[in-house]
């Protein structure tokens, strides 16, 4: 039966019987791999998150620094793209990007590319994927330089999201923006519009859809095009179908600014390092169908449950692979890599404020689960093939595996 909750609840917490992503691909992968052609990239990405935990990639030794409790645990995969490896990078990130800020107000935007390209973005996702990287951004700088708008360099990194609640493919990028900047010498220039927006919507919709379609057409020669989209390699039938079909409004998402540090830490904590579904909302794996928990944005965001077949439910999952070191967090602005650090010393200098240390998020530590009072180290880390390595395995962010030895 379909269930329902308001938007601002929380899903129920996971059952243990409810499957993970890795525990689907080991059911049903080898099936859906005999009938569906996958690009290598794809082939990687089930092979590890299929493994993952399982031995494949070594094992590591945990001792409990109380007790002694010694227990063996399975490395993760360490894939970007598996549900269960992301959250000791994700820690580290949010740590870094807290001790960036600043005591101002950030924005959050969202740029949104309309559903007409998502087949283009699958046959495409680089060139399409660093298009709208481009576009968008360069729409926010060129906003900030207007000296109408604000007349300064801002401050930003972006975020790529490339799925919808049931794995379609909706390509958005989250920004981060800073509210104000560096003008040219090197003194912080206040938005003119605290307590409602950055920059209009509408027109930065307007610029970054200029923006973005003449992109487009200038690497029109370099783009693959599926079967139904055939015609559109000729460049005037090209023209002519981004004229007349593309929606002429594009969707720019702005909110209020954070109500301060705290909420920005929480925002990117949720956001960053994410795949395209996490394990806790997979509910069940029932007579080849996989049924999940997915935000209804039509209906108030609220949380409702769908299902879809095992091979459907891969393939979406698949759709949200990015190309080999694909960079889907980047930074812009006066925090473009190479010169944030030394821009932001400059600006807390100028307004004599002091790094905010204290927000830093604590890399949580695992439990001894023999005397609970202790925290479980590791000593030891093997890889697949037995050798030893120097190496944190800590991202197991995983179930342990119950293999315990007598630690005396």
């Amino acid at each position: 039966m379909k269930q329902t909750l308001k938007a601002h609840e929380s899903l129920p917490e996971k059952a243990e019987t409810s499957p993970t992503v890795g525990d689907i691909f080991r059911k049903h992968g080898e099936v859906f791999r005999a009938t569906h052609p996958l690009h290598p990239r794809q082939h990687k990405v089930m092979y590890d998150i299929e493994h993952c935990q399982c031995g494949e990639f070594g094992t590591h030794w945990k001792v409990c620094d109380s007790c002694g409790h010694m227990i063996k645990r399975y490395n993760s995969c360490r894939n970007t793209h598996c549900p269960g490896c992301n959250h000791i990078a994700q820690t580290k990130w949010v740590n870094a990007r807290i001790d960036d800020l600043l005591p101002v107000s950030y924005h959050h935007s969202v740029f949104t590319l309309p559903d007409l390209f998502n087949s283009l973005c699958l046959f495409n996702r680089r060139l399409m994927y660093d298009l709208l990287f481009e576009a968008s951004s360069q729409t926010l700088l060129d906003f900030g330089h207007n000296p109408k708008r604000l007349g300064a360099t801002i401050g930003f990194y972006g975020i790529l999201h490339t799925w919808g609640g049931q794995l379609w493919p909706h390509p958005h990028v989250h920004y981060i923006v800073t509210a104000g900047g560096i003008n040219n010498t090197g003194k912080w220039v206040d938005p003119k519009y605290h307590a409602t927006f950055l920059f209009p919507v509408k027109a930065l919709s307007t610029v970054f859809r200029a923006k973005f379609l003449e992109g487009l057409k200038k690497i029109h020669p370099q783009l693959k095009f599926p079967d139904d989209l055939k015609a559109l390699a000729d460049p005037h039938a090209f023209s002519q179908w981004l004229y007349h079909e593309i929606p002429k409004e594009w969707v720019v998402f702005s909110k209020p600014p954070f109500s301060g540090p705290e909420e920005v830490v929480k925002y990117i904590g949720r956001y960053t390092h994410r795949s395209a579904i996490s394990n806790n909302r997979i509910i069940s794996d029932k007579d080849g169908k996989i049924e999940f928990w997915f935000k209804n944005t039509r209906k108030g965001s609220r949380w409702e449950t769908t299902s879809l077949p095992a091979a459907t439910f891969i393939e979406r999952f698949l759709y949200h692979v990015l190309p080999k070191q694909f960079h889907r967090i980047r930074y812009y602005g006066f925090l473009a890599n190479g010169k944030a650090r030394s821009n932001i010393e400059s600006i807390r200098q100028d307004m004599a404020v002091e790094s905010p240390q204290a927000l830093t998020v604590p890399e949580k530590g695992v439990a001894c689960p023999n005397c609970e009072d202790g925290t479980m180290m590791t000593i030891l880390i093997m890889d697949g093939y037995g050798n030893v390595i120097v190496d944190n395995c800590d991202s197991e962010t995983d179930r342990e595996v119950p293999v315990i030895l007598d630690s005396t």
